[in-house]
């Protein structure tokens, strides 16, 4: 497992036992004890007392459940505590730049370097789809000449070990080349000076309030630009951002594409001055 998946069925771990010891007073309990009661009244702690909103609680239930999955197929637990339990995700709309916006930050004029610093390696994220992690850890090894005779990023996704190839457009090229001598970077063997992922969203505030956007920016609204904006509006296809984000599923991808109103105007403008051509052609030749 990556060392977040490591890290996340920790936390998992600890919330099981701080619910058993809210819930029966113990810190230990007989597998074959499990069932639907307990199953129930834990996403109950999860959403009162953890306060998790509903889908952050179905991650947690989902790594409680393969455990409990292993038990099963070791003759462990005889039956499922979680059948007829509902595990169903609510969707969740993803805040992405439009491409004013993205200008907008771009192109804005910081006092503060570590505002500017901070700006640029989200914008490099907005052109590449980077997660966090992947940009944090990107190395000069990682900068390698493509079919097109072009520079790409070719490296492997940290969260799901997915190798992703992605063509580096001129904007991303211009940041990767500001920091080619930056001390940070160079100290770090990095190719840019990434700070830690709280002090980047924090500053991520900082620069929405100043380029007047309203939208909650996060790290990761960078590569949601990426998806829509840069991507799926320039009328690049499904499969290509499927391929370029290391989704392993397009069905993820496609997430992407409901959201995107911009795209559906214009595809549906297209269809209106058909529809009008035709009235005309219609009337004309009457």
């Amino acid at each position: 497992f990556s060392p977040l998946t490591f890290e996340r069925y920790t936390t998992s771990k600890k919330h099981t036992l701080d619910f058993m010891k809210w819930k029966y007073k113990i810190e230990d309990i007989d597998v074959k004890k499990l069932n639907y009661e307990f199953i129930h009244n834990y996403e109950f702690w999860l959403k009162s007392v953890r306060k998790c909103d509903h889908n952050t609680t179905i991650k947690y239930l989902s790594n409680f459940r393969k455990i409990v999955n292993i038990c099963i197929k070791s003759g462990w637990l005889d039956r499922d505590p979680f059948v007829g339990f509902k595990m169903t995700k609510r969707e969740v709309e993803r805040p992405f730049l439009t491409e004013d916006e993205l200008i907008r930050i771009a192109e804005k004029k910081f006092i503060m370097p570590r505002m500017s610093q901070v700006r640029d390696i989200f914008v490099f994220c907005c052109y590449t789809g980077l997660a966090y992690a992947d940009v944090k850890k990107l190395t000069a090894d990682e900068i390698t000449i493509g079919i097109d005779g072009e520079k790409w990023i070719w490296t492997s996704r940290q969260k799901t070990d997915t190798a992703t190839r992605i063509p580096l457009l001129p904007p991303a090229l211009e940041i990767l080349d500001r920091y080619k001598e930056d001390p940070q970077s160079l100290s770090n063997g990095r190719l840019l000076p990434v700070l830690s992922n709280q002090k980047m969203n924090s500053y991520l505030k900082e620069i929405a309030d100043a380029c007047e956007i309203k939208k909650k920016m996060t790290f990761h609204t960078a590569r949601h630009t990426f998806a829509t904006t840069v991507t799926l509006a320039n009328d690049v296809p499904m499969e290509t951002v499927s391929k370029l984000l290391g989704h392993r599923n397009l069905k993820t991808t496609q997430h992407y594409g409901k959201i995107l109103d911009l795209k559906v105007s214009q595809d549906m403008g297209m269809l209106r001055a058909k529809f009008t051509n035709r009235s005309k052609d219609s009337k004309s030749a009457q």
